[in-house]
């Protein structure tokens, strides 16, 4: 590959964590955190994010080694390839693909669902129902507007998605520390109050959804190409954005159930904005800040998923496991173009769907998610039996100790999707499921007969020496 088609390295530091940090912290905190306290109390909520995101935390540092080693674009493709080989590296980047086009998707659709608590009757012009909801000409039009919007920063290069990334971050961290602040100083001990809700029930409850709500680590690999760091660094910053989520997650449980008791969490449509109102005296103005708060995280997510699913597209193309066009980088931004428009197309569709689609876009690609946790997990293991002597710069202690329990833990998620479990996919989900894998195999097989099997092989493999 000459070098007009490689990215450029431009992202240092606090780049790195931006990306996989925004990526983290989207729309759910603002939304779901009242659930999060009424099924496990307020201790119990925050016990739950501290064992789920030491449970993320080993996956994450199973990334961390594979992304140091083999710093490559669409970082799971190279590693499940080295460990398996092309089509179960398809299956699991295919899968990776399919998880961060539905986050992209579902940021699209829950941005308009903010105007509806800042805009009074701002859902207007009645198009059509899908799933018992009124999908409007508003509604839909801002979530269209919102995603072209993102799309077109993506378009124009990786500087100008880091700077809209950070300044949006900002935005985000101010409104969680004015919350923090306020619930100190004006809250009280005993609203949080009962500390464990449901008991171990609700406790459980809530640690199997922790994974989702810390997805977004996994975007660092996507982008190792354009990462001006050592190699020991990236591996540094991955597991570092994954303990500032977690911290994050605890402060906002803290500050919500601290000022809201039980019957106030429970009577709310918008917990965490109404915390922060009420930690300032009702002040409805302090509300709408934490919900711009919320909007810079819907942001952040969007854009640190256009990024991750990109490259992961990008990636594939250029393996020749996908057609080779979606492997072009723009010639003058330097970005994967026709895969961000390809993302694009998906997303603006996204919210003519209304807002039963936010369910079907997280269990769904959920999966998808979980099952190329699994698969890296895997090939970490592997590759330490496999390949002992490959160079490390970030490497775990414990030989494959780490593994084997990211192992076992991305496999038990995993099951909860299964028909028979309480949280099992619905018809649509496994619609939604079904039909992307079958696209993709279509595009896959049609790419192995255009550009043959050993010609992908031999283009891995050089990819993949050039970083050894």
């Amino acid at each position: 590959m000459n070098e007009e088609q490689r990215f450029i390295k431009v992202l240092g530091n606090k780049d790195v964590l931006a990306l996989a940090f925004g990526a983290m912290i989207g729309w759910g905190w603002v939304v779901s955190t009242g659930h999060w306290i009424a099924e496990a109390g307020s201790l119990g909520a925050i016990l739950a994010f501290i064992i789920g995101g030491i449970l993320v935390l080993l996956i994450g540092l199973t990334y961390a080694e594979l992304s140091s080693a083999l710093p490559l674009s669409g970082g799971e493709l190279v590693f499940s390839y080295k460990a398996l080989g092309r089509l179960p590296s398809f299956i699991t980047t295919w899968a990776v693909v399919f998880g961060y086009v539905s986050v992209v998707a579902f940021e699209a659709v829950a941005l308009p669902t903010v105007f509806e608590y800042l805009v009074p009757n701002f859902s207007q012009g009645y198009l059509y129902t899908i799933g018992g909801w009124d999908v409007t000409i508003t509604w839909a039009g801002v979530g269209i507007i919102g995603s072209i919007l993102v799309a077109w920063v993506n378009y124009r290069g990786i500087k100008l998605t880091s700077f809209v990334m950070i300044t949006f971050i900002l935005i985000l961290l101010a409104s969680g520390v004015l919350l923090l602040t306020g619930s100190t100083i004006s809250g009280n001990f005993k609203n949080m109050e009962p500390l464990f809700g449901k008991g171990i029930g609700g406790l459980l409850s809530i640690i199997i959804m922790t994974p989702f709500f810390f997805v977004g680590f996994d975007v660092i690999p996507q982008a190792s190409e354009e990462i001006n760091l050592p190699k020991k660094r990236i591996g540094q910053l991955l597991v570092v954005s994954v303990i500032m989520a977690v911290i994050w997650y605890i402060a906002i449980i803290f500050g919500v159930s601290i000022v809201l008791n039980q019957g106030e969490i429970a009577a709310s449509n918008l917990v965490t904005a109404d915390a922060m109102g009420e930690a300032f005296g009702g002040s409805q103005l302090m509300a709408n800040i934490l919900v711009l708060g919320g909007i810079g995280g819907i942001v952040t997510s969007w854009l640190g998923f256009y990024v991750g699913g990109s490259r992961a597209i990008y990636a594939l193309a250029r393996a020749g496991m996908l057609p080779r066009s979606l492997g072009e980088l723009h010639p003058k931004y330097k970005t994967p173009h026709r895969a961000i428009m390809l993302i694009a197309v998906l997303s603006t569709l996204a919210p003519l769907l209304g807002r039963p689609a936010l369910v079907w876009f997280v269990n769904a690609g959920g999966l998808g998610l979980v099952i190329a946790w699994l698969m890296v997990a895997v090939s970490f293991i592997i590759l330490r039996k496999k390949e002992p002597d490959m160079p490390r710069p970030y490497k775990l202690p414990g030989g494959t100790t780490i593994g084997w329990f990211a192992v076992v833990m991305a496999f038990g998620v995993t099951i909860l999707y299964m028909p028979g479990m309480p949280s099992a996919l619905t018809g649509i989900e496994w619609i939604l499921t079904g039909f992307w894998f079958l696209f993709g195999f279509v595009l896959y097989n049609y790419s192995m007969v255009k550009y043959g099997k050993i010609q992908a092989d031999q283009q891995m493999q050089q990819e993949i020496q050039r970083v050894l």
